[in-house]
Parts: C-alpha cells; sequence; structure tokens
C-alpha cells in the first residue's frame, strides 16, 4: 500500500510503498476513502525537517541543551550517533480521515465490518491506503455524511474543544481571530449554538466565506472588527474571544484583550504567540484558555491506546465525543465543509498537496483533501531490491540470516548499525507495528523485505535467527513463538515482565519431563535463546572481570544508577505493558554483578523510598547474595539530576579494588598500585561486542554467550526484588524449584496473540 511519509532529513514529503498494518489489540482496521491536510499543522512538521542542522538547532534550544548535557556524560561520538539517528527518523503525515471498516479485534464492541467511520490521531489516522486506529479514536459516520466532509473529524472536533472551553450561552458574543480552516468551523459551530458571530482574517475571501457560512459580520481590519463586537455586543464586548490564527506573532492575543468585555474568555485555538500584555487582562480580569487538541483523553495513553473512557458524569465531553458531536452537525446540515474544501488531490498526486501548503504552488487554499483508490488487494509485506554493496550470500550453514522484530530508535540507533558491520550476516526481514516503520529501517540498513506481520518472518526457512526488541509486554509471547519456528533468539532485555510468562518460556526450553537438565550442558542442538545484556560484553567490563576472576574470596559489590526519572505514565511504568523499572532496566545490573561474582544470585532483600505519587518503584536500595558469598548492592534513584554520570561500580575484595564509572573510566588498584583506563570521547557498553558474539553463535552452531540458566536466574531475580520490596522480606531466589514448580503445573491454554510493536 501506499503512504506519505515526512523523512526526517530535509526532504520534501514522500509517497512511499509500505506493507499493510497489522490489526492491533483493542484497534481496527480501515481502508481509507479521504484525509484531510492540516495546513498548519503539517506545514510545521515539514518545514522543520526542511531545515538545516542549525536551523533546528536554533528552533529546540532546549534539545539542544540536552544533547550537550548528554554529550558530556557519555560521550560526544555515543551522543553524536543518538543525535544523528533522531534527526534521521521519519514522521508518518496525517490525522484525520475517514474510510470504511475493514477488520476489527474481537476486544471492539460497537463496530462491525464495512461501517463508514471517522479517525483521528497522529501515528494513527495517516495519510495510508490502510490505516490501525484505537477505537476511542473512531467514531461511526452517517450514509448521510460523504467520506471528504467526514475526513474532517478530527479537525472539527479541535474546533469544538475551543468552543467547549468558551463557555458560550444562546445569545452571546464571540469574535473570532483567524478564518482559516479551523475558524471558518469554529464560526459555523458557535451559530449552530446560538450565539452572535464576528470574525477577522486577513484575506478578503475568507472573511467573505465566514459570512456566507453564516457569521453576522466579518473584516479585515481589526479596528473595523473592534466596532462590529460593539455593536453586535450593545458596547460590552465579546463574551468570548476564540483565537484560530496560527502565527507566533503576539498581536491576536493583545487584540482579543480590547475586545473582550470585563471578566470575558479568551481561547488559544491556533498555535499563536501569547506574550499577554497586561493592561487589558489585568484591568478586565480576563480568563485565557490554551485549548489542547480536541478534548480531554489526548495525550491519555490509557484513554487512547488502552481505550479507557472517563465516565460521562464526570467529563462530559471527551476527544472521542467532541469528534461524535462534529459528525452529528455534519449530518443535520448544521456545519458545512464541503464548501471549506478548495483542492483535492488523488494519492499519486499528494506531494502536490504539501507543495500547495508549503507555498511552492502559488495558489489560495483552505480545506485539502486526498482521495484514495478502492484497490482489492492491500500488501501485506514489501519486496525491497537488492542493495548495492550488501554482502554476497554464502552457503546457508555459514551465512546468519536475520529477521527483526521491532525497530525502535534503540534497535537502529545501536543493534542494527552493529550487525551492519559484521561480516557474512544478511539482514533479511524487519517487521514493526507501523508500516512507515517498517519501511525506513528497510531503506536504511538494507533488509531484503519489510512486513507488519510476524509470521513473516516466522515462517520464512531462510531465517535462522530472528531479534526481538519490541515493547517489552510482547517479548515473551514473540520469544516463545520465534522458538517455535525454530529460529535462534536474541530478545533485547526484559525477556519477560512476570511470572507466568517466565513459566512459559522455562516449558519451552525445558519441556515437561525436563527438569532434570536444569543444570546440563548448554550446547543444546535446539534453537538457543539470548537477552541483551549488553553491558558484560563491554571491554571495560571484561577487563575488570579478567582482574577479579584470580580472587578466590567472596566479592562486596555496589552499584549506583542514576537513572532520572520517568513519568509514571510512561509506557515503561505500566505494569502490563512494560513491566516497571525493576523488571524493565534493574535486570541489567543484576546480570552485571551475576558476571562479575561468577555465581547465581541466590537472594535478595529490597527496599524504595515512600515517594509514591511521583515516582513508582523506582528509587530504591536492593542487596544481593550470590552462590559463592558475594555481596552486592544496587541503588537504583529516579530522583537525582540526569548530568550527573548515570553509573558506577565499586568491586572489593582479595586485597585489591575496581571502580568502574559509567563505563568512560576504569580504576583498579592492587598492592598500592593504580591503573586507569579511560575512554574519552566514546561510551562502550557493549552493544557491537554482543552482537558480534550472538551472530558468531549462531554461525558457528555453539552455545549462546551467555547461559541459559543466568538468563533466567536474572529475570526471576527482579520478580523476588519487588516481592521483597512489597513484604519488606529476603526472598529467596530459586531457580530449580521455580522450574519444577512450573512443570508440574497444567499446560495453560493459550491466548490469541498480540502484533509487533
Amino acid at each position: 500500500m501506499k503512504q506519505l511519509i515526512q523523512p526526517g532529513k530535509g526532504d520534501s514529503p514522500v509517497l512511499m510503498e509500505v506493507p499493510a498494518p497489522q490489526l492491533q489489540r483493542g484497534q481496527v482496521l480501515v481502508r481509507t476513502a479521504a484525509s484531510a491536510v492540516s495546513a498548519g499543522t503539517e506545514r510545521m512538521v515539514t518545514s522543520f525537517a526542511s531545515k538545516s542542522l542549525v536551523g533546528k538547532a536554533r528552533s529546540r534550544p532546549d534539545l539542544v541543551a540536552e544533547v550537550i548535557s548528554k554529550a558530556r556524560r557519555d560521550g560526544v561520538v555515543a551522543t553524536a550517533q543518538i543525535v544523528l539517528n533522531r534527526l534521521d527518523t521519519a514522521f508518518a503525515l496525517g490525522y484525520s480521515s475517514a474510510g470504511i471498516v475493514e477488520d476489527l479485534d474481537e476486544e471492539v464492541a460497537g463496530f462491525a465490518r464495512r461501517d463508514r467511520v471517522a479517525c483521528a490521531g497522529g501515528g494513527y489516522a495517516v495519510h495510508a491506503e490502510v490505516v490501525c486506529v484505537p477505537k476511542q479514536l473512531l467514531v461511526k459516520i452517517p450514509a448521510t455524511v460523504d467520506f471528504e466532509s467526514a475526513a474532517f473529524t478530527t479537525i472539527g472536533a479541535i474546533a469544538m474543544q475551543g468552543v467547549r472551553l468558551a463557555e458560550l450561552k444562546i445569545g452571546e458574543v464571540a469574535a473570532v481571530i483567524g478564518l482559516g480552516l479551523v475558524g471558518q468551523i469554529v464560526c459555523q459551530i458557535l451559530k449552530a449554538s446560538g450565539c452572535r458571530v464576528v470574525g477577522v482574517d486577513v484575506d478578503p475571501r475568507r472573511a467573505a466565506l465566514a459570512v456566507e457560512l453564516g457569521a453576522d459580520a466579518a473584516t479585515v481590519h481589526p479596528e473595523e472588527l473592534k466596532e462590529l463586537v460593539a455593536a453586535h455586543s450593545y458596547g460590552h464586548g465579546a463574551d468570548a474571544v476564540l483565537i484560530a490564527a496560527a502565527t507566533k506573532d503576539d498581536s491576536p492575543v493583545a487584540l482579543a484583550g480590547e475586545l473582550a468585555r470585563d471578566r470575558g474568555v479568551v481561547v488559544a485555538v491556533g498555535a499563536v504567540g501569547l506574550n499577554i500584555p497586561r493592561e487589558p487582562y489585568y484591568k478586565k480580569e480576563l480568563v485565557l484558555r490554551i485549548s489542547r487538541s480536541y478534548g480531554p483523553g489526548r495525550y491519555d495513553p490509557q484513554y487512547e491506546e488502552q481505550g479507557i473512557d472517563y465516565p460521562i458524569g464526570f467529563v462530559r465531553w471527551t476527544e472521542n465525543r467532541n469528534m461524535q458531536a462534529f459528525v452529528d452537525l455534519l449530518a443535520s446540515g448544521r456545519v458545512k465543509v464541503a464548501p471549506l474544501i478548495t483542492h483535492r488531490y488523488p494519492l499519486d498526486q499528494a506531494i502536490s498537496a504539501y507543495q500547495l501548503i508549503n507555498g511552492a504552488i502559488k495558489e489560495p487554499y483552505l480545506g485539502v483533501v486526498i482521495q484514495y483508490p478502492q484497490r482489492a488487494a492491500i500488501e501485506r509485506r514489501v519486496d525491497l531490491p537488492t542493495v548495492q554493496g550488501s554482502p554476497e550470500r554464502s552457503t546457508p550453514g555459514q551465512r546468519v540470516s536475520i529477521g527483526m522484530i521491532g525497530a525502535g530508535s534503540f534497535a537502529t540507533g545501536m543493534l542494527l548499525p552493529a550487525l551492519k558491520k559484521l561480516a557474512d550476516v544478511e539482514l533479511a526481514a524487519v517487521c514493526t507495528a507501523t508500516s512507515m516503520s517498517a519501511r525506513r529501517a528497510a531503506d536504511k540498513f538494507g533488509f531484503r523485505f519489510c512486513t507488519c506481520v510476524e509470521d513473516e518472518i516466522l515462517g520464512d526457512p531462510s531465517i535462522n535467527a530472528v531479534v526481538i526488541t519490541t515493547r517489552h509486554h510482547l517479548h515473551a509471547r514473540q520469544v516463545l513463538a520465534a522458538l517455535t519456528a525454530g529460529k535462534h533468539v536474541f530478545c533485547e532485555k526484559p525477556l519477560a515482565i512476570n511470572e507466568g510468562e517466565l513459566g512459559e518460556i522455562v516449558r519451552q526450553i525445558y519441556g515437561r519431563a525436563a527438569g532434570s537438565r536444569l543444570n546440563g550442558d548448554n550446547a543444546d542442538p535446539s534453537p538457543w535463546l539470548m537477552v541483551g545484556f549488553n553491558r558484560r560484553f563491554a571491554p571495560m567490563a571484561r577487563e575488570l572481570k579478567k582482574f577479579v576472576s584470580s580472587i578466590s574470596e567472596p566479592l562486596a559489590m555496589h552499584y549506583r544508577v542514576n537513572a532520572g526519572y520517568i513519568a509514571t505514565d510512561h509506557w515503561t511504568q505500566d505494569p502490563n505493558q512494560g513491566g516497571g523499572r525493576i523488571v524493565g532496566e534493574v535486570c541489567h545490573f543484576v546480570d552485571f554483578l551475576t558476571f562479575i561474582a561468577g555465581a547465581p544470585p541466590v537472594s535478595v532483600f529490597a527496599q524504595a523510598l515512600d515517594n509514591h505519587e511521583r515516582y513508582r518503584e523506582d528509587n530504591l536500595v536492593a542487596t544481593i547474595r550470590f552462590a559463592n558469598g558475594s555481596l552486592g548492592t544496587i541503588t537504583y534513584l529516579a530522583n537525582g539530576d540526569r548530568s550527573f554520570p548515570k553509573e558506577r561500580l565499586e568491586v572489593f575484595g582479595g586485597g585489591r579494588v575496581a571502580v568502574l564509572d559509567d563505563f568512560r573510566s576504569l580504576e583498579l588498584v592492587q598492592n598500592g598500585r593504580q591503573h586507569t583506563t579511560r575512554s574519552r570521547w566514546r561510551q562502550d557498553k557493549g552493544h557491537v561486542q554482543e552482537m558480534s558474539d550472538f551472530v558468531e553463535a549462531v554461525r558457528a552452531s555453539r552455545p549462546a554467550a551467555i547461559a541459559r540458566e543466568e538468563l533466567l536466574n536474572t529475570t526471576l531475580a527482579t520478580f523476588r526484588m519487588i516481592d521483597s520490596l512489597r513484604s519488606n522480606q529476603t526472598m529467596k531466589i530459586d531457580l530449580e524449584e521455580f522450574v519444577a514448580a512450573t512443570l508440574a503445573k497444567p499446560t495453560p491454554q493459550p491466548e490469541s496473540a498480540d502484533s509487533a510493536s
């Protein structure tokens, strides 16, 4: 299928062939009939992408400060790699469309195949032939509303939310500054609400159109607007002023202060300069409100992604209810979108729409629509031409053919560049949840094909290794599917986010009757598993390990992690999606201490700071005892300053001291002598060596670099750490007991699978 994409580096939008999205849990597949181009938002996106590096830095000085801080902390080279990768990130254009339901998840109620619907949401209702949209961002449209008009539903909901914030009543007077697309719709909604409406715009054609569509008066002169407001309000001033202009200039907010009555309301609907003049706002005691998109629920992942609605008794108008109200106005004829549409482009000519809104085509415009062909078949995978310079294929026994499931910023910034450098490795296929990211990763790294369907990778006999870098809640299921398909698996941490998932992996690895193999040889001819515990592969980590490996007595280890704050509503903090920071990141440090100690963890005691309103079990101290008597303390903190170095490990034992400081320096002290290794320009946490070891193990048909018992032990240790934190008791970590108990249980019935993310 085709989709409009804005590359990250200075290019114009492109129409790209991408795989159709896979149906996701709680979502609906929609075949697009029409989509609306938002001149303000999409012009801003394309304009930012076209800027030079210096221009982007000037427009976002806040991000420049973050980059400088990161460079000081993590090194110039590592920071540069991350920044360049981010700058190369493409954007999916579009957020307002309409079409026909193609398929829907069984959990979605209230919709059926062939329903006509309006779709909303950046990243969801994109300019593509098929889109996958959460149920809260969908509303049905009646047969009396055409697809082109319905394609403006999201934009209409933005206008609706601005009107609601104005809290106007029948007979009150509203002034609208800016009569573009949103301003025109605002005027019509206000008239449908029984208000008197006057407006202003620099374009006389837009002013005339507003009057034609029902506004009481409109002008191009701000001074004349003041007179119109006075005439319609009997000299009192506007009850509310809605600013629908898109400009960095502060003159609209200043004009609004002059137009509003005493204790009136000013609502900023568009992106406008907000340097507020004190005198009129103070003297009139005006209320300024900034409208946040299309209503309550916007930017709330629990509402938009998980489908958790707000009770109507507490939140009358959500973004979905605003969308439905706008569709009702379209159906009744009280709001008309068709007269606002000035340009229509077939999908194959959609690039012209951006030449129009960016000024390359010198024509006046208002509403811009993209029209879609109704093709019978939509491709689930896109095969790419052979990439020049890619390694020649060798015999299957020698070549490592990799299928990548997930291609987010970590995969594209760390793992894929490392894999790309390795000899005799074929990047065969990439699968992601979104069509655009799959195609972009395929183009950038030279994959043979891209898809949004995992089975395209798992069912390909030429692929012998799968790398999983999706969101945490998908890892266990995808690991099981890949192992069942006979593929060797590299899974980025964590391996699982709960004991149930870990138990299913245990069943897969050992089998119900194979508990005696727990301590057996790791060299198993069946597909094997590796987890992305990269720190043990770092050059400084291996040097530290060599330094302490001859010590015969237990070690004392202290690992301090200045992890930084992550909001409690971030997906990594969600126990059902990210598993929380202990499962999702502290596992790294458990594994590293296991590596240094040379023995598995056998018990853990953890305590956390009591500040649950801002934090979620991510300020803690955990003490781990290892089987050889070594002790390790992990101090994991979210309440520090990110500019301070993140990690510091101190190891004491056998008359020796080792200090690893943020993988930038390593101090080794013995017999009064100190040896220091420093890396000034880069921070190497082992990602390249980790990928190299993984590939070599697949190629040589030898065991994975980390024994499976260590992977399982580390994961189990994080679960026990949480148990200890909540019970205030020391918890035993006994993998053999866990395996035996798991294998003794009845096999659970399989659940329906989610797709890649």
